[in-house]
């Protein structure tokens, strides 16, 4: 059983993710982490990547983080680009770690942008995380020392955080660890209850 985990910028989708992890026969795919890893690693994505931005993409074998991002930022049509380039791949390693892990209780595939990337259509079910705006911002000040309106660009860019929830199974509000972890064990036991049914 796949369960998509996703959540708009700073809300703590990873913690939570971790949270899952710690259950017994529960294991998570982080596909932000591993989209970074297949960068450097899948030979499709680099020749793709270098016929869509240049040479310089790569320097001494490993992408050139901050050239990509001064290009997608902002550029809608670059940033499809590089979407189009580095989901499918996502997508394909990710099914193949769901072939390896088939006696899980169940997946956590944690996706920031699960549904805008049309990975939703691969879960049996989605848990959304979600905080108050000001408290998103704090942590990402606090995490990326950005300012105020570059993380509101940021937020805005993403799928309306109303939508998510409202296409979600299941919701957590990630404000207080003890109050997560009590949502987290009553999902898990819901879950695991819901594998015993398929």
């Amino acid at each position: 059983m796949i369960v998509g985990l996703t959540g708009g910028i700073g809300s703590g989708k990873t913690t939570v993710a971790k949270m899952f992890a710690e259950k017994e026969n529960v294991i998570i795919y982080i596909a932000d982490l591993e989209a970074k890893k297949l960068m450097n690693s899948s030979k499709t994505i680099k020749t793709k990547l270098i016929e869509a931005f240049g040479e310089n993409t790569y320097q001494n074998n490993q992408l050139n983080r901050q050239f990509i991002a001064n290009i997608v930022f902002n550029n809608k049509s670059k940033l499809a680009i590089l979407n189009s380039i580095v989901h499918p791949e996502v997508k394909l390693h990710f099914k193949n770690f769901v072939q390896k892990h088939q006696n899980k209780t169940y997946i956590i595939y944690e996706n920031a942008i699960l549904f805008e990337s049309k990975a939703d259509k691969m879960c049996d079910f989605i848990i959304s995380v979600y905080v108050p705006l000001e408290e998103r911002i704090l942590r990402i000040q606090k995490r990326d020392n950005a300012t105020k309106s570059e993380i509101l660009a940021r937020i805005n860019s993403q799928f309306k955080e109303e939508k998510k929830l409202l296409q979600s199974n299941y919701l957590i509000e990630n404000i207080l660890l003890e109050k997560n972890s009590k949502q987290v064990n009553n999902i898990h036991n819901i879950l695991t209850q819901k594998t015993t049914l398929i």
